[in-house]
């Protein structure tokens, strides 16, 4: 028949396909903890979909959003997400953005694998802003009191909590400020499961 092309398919309407663009994750900072700085993961997926983040999905209440940054820097996206949250939902919050690539890095990079195993609650991966200082790092190691471990790769610190993370001193305000850079950290259990959603959706 004049027109049709193949089974069922009109050449006056060709099929468009969507490219699966490069997808990222942003990890927001200190929100929905203790009253302060509340953002609803409903709102927060609408805001990443009207800025053009295609297929927004949150993980938590902490604030874990993946979706697809096209070819965008991550530091370019988290400038984005911060401009417009403070915007748009009233809420001035860091954004600490990496690519599914970086996140299977970071994982990759783990220096307690021992403990990953054995107690992943109790080991967290802390995303700076920047690259702490070797000085900074080692500084910080000597102040620590108790018997928590720091390790750093590049931006991101890895905490192991083996007497737990509720009493400890070893705080993330602690932390920044030893360090000199923001950051957000989140247990092994959870990367493991952001890892899970850039998977799923690659």
């Amino acid at each position: 028949m004049a027109g049709q092309v193949g089974k069922g398919v009109d050449a006056r309407f060709p099929l468009i396909y969507h490219a699966r663009m490069p997808l990222h994750l942003a990890l927001l900072r200190a929100i929905n903890v203790g009253g302060h700085n509340k953002i609803a993961m409903a709102d927060l997926r609408d805001l990443a979909e009207s800025l053009g983040l295609r297929q927004s999905k949150t993980l938590l209440q902490s604030g874990n959003l993946v979706f697809e940054g096209g070819q965008r820097a991550p530091s370019a996206l988290e400038a984005l997400l911060e401009s417009e949250t403070h915007k748009r939902l009233g809420v001035a919050v860091d954004y600490l953005v990496r690519s599914a690539a970086e996140w299977r890095a970071i994982i990759a990079a783990n220096p307690f694998r021992r403990e990953a195993r054995s107690d992943p609650s109790h080991l967290v991966v802390m995303c700076m802003k920047d690259a702490p200082r070797a000085a900074a790092l080692k500084a910080l190691q000597a102040a620590i009191k108790g018997p928590e471990v720091v390790r750093a790769d590049g931006r991101q610190v890895y905490i192991t909590y083996p007497a737990g993370i509720g009493t400890s001193k070893l705080t993330s305000a602690v932390i920044e400020k030893q360090l000199g850079t923001r950051g957000t950290a989140r247990n092994w259990n959870t990367v493991l499961k952001l890892d899970a959603m850039l998977s799923n959706e690659a």
